[in-house]
């Protein structure tokens, strides 16, 4: 990779670590929400710059998947840092901010299913275009329930009916077959892991859902313990996440 293209690929990193906005308060070292929008922060601008400074070293048809986890990770840095400053400032649930960061992230990581499997075989457009439907549903829903646009009910269970789509689509649908039989063995391990976080990674959120706005608690009180599950949750969910796509790349630019 050229000294250019290195300096290029880490600046552009980099421009998501710009205060959101001047806060007035500092970070309270027993402030442990803070503290975690703080670590997931530097996280993602770290596994930003690590994606993209890898890209020239995979073959050209895993450039497109790594691109996109280092795009993933960008959004969601500079999304990060609003985040922080609104809870530190404020003490309040950032989740305008989150929302706006889910419907961009979240479809983006879903479409890795796609890339990955148009990587090594004729993937039809039906698998990205599912995929897409079924997160940006399950995002919707999740935000007018948890916004008070909707019913918290209602809008759990049509997310969840979203979200379950998807798993069928990556389990048993058109990708899952083609991802489990017609895959070589690096590829078939790396999608197995990779929908094993769409099931188990991502059942956290609605599960923090469940807890915050359906069990008659009150969603301000359990709000801090549910901002630090999320935060650690989309390390996996999109930190993790890159790395699998990252690793399967390596590997098979590297066989070839």
């Amino acid at each position: 990779m050229s000294l250019f293209r290195l300096r290029n690929a880490v600046a552009l990193a980099c421009l998501a670590a710009q205060p959101a906005f001047a806060s007035s308060k500092m970070l309270n070292q027993n402030d442990f929400v803070g503290i975690s929008f703080w670590i997931i922060s530097m996280a993602l601008i770290a596994a930003t710059a690590f994606f993209f400074m890898e890209i020239q070293r995979v073959s050209g048809k895993w450039k497109t998947s790594l691109t996109v986890s280092g795009l993933v990770t960008l959004v969601a840095a500079t999304h990060y840092f609003y985040m922080r400053d609104v809870w530190v400032e404020t003490g309040s649930t950032p989740t305008v901010y989150r929302y706006i960061d889910w419907l961009i992230t979240v479809p983006l990581l879903i479409t890795e299913f796609y890339l990955i499997l148009r990587a090594i075989g004729k993937a039809s457009a039906g698998i990205f275009w599912r995929l897409i439907l079924g997160t940006t549903v399950m995002l919707i829903f999740g935000y007018l329930g948890e916004a008070g646009y909707m019913g918290v009910w209602p809008a759990y269970i049509f997310s969840m009916l979203a979200w379950f789509f998807v798993i069928y689509e990556i389990y048993a649908g058109e990708a899952g077959k083609m991802g489990t039989t017609q895959a070589p063995p690096a590829v078939q391990s790396a999608y197995k892991t990779m929908r094993a976080i769409v099931v188990f990674g991502w059942a956290v959120y609605p599960i923090g859902y469940f807890i915050g706005y359906l069990t008659g608690a009150n969603p301000a009180d359990s709000m801090g313990t549910l901002n630090i599950v999320y935060n650690f949750a989309d390390v996996v969910n999109k930190i993790g996440f890159g790395v699998i796509i990252w690793n399967v790349a390596v590997t098979a630019s590297e066989s070839n």
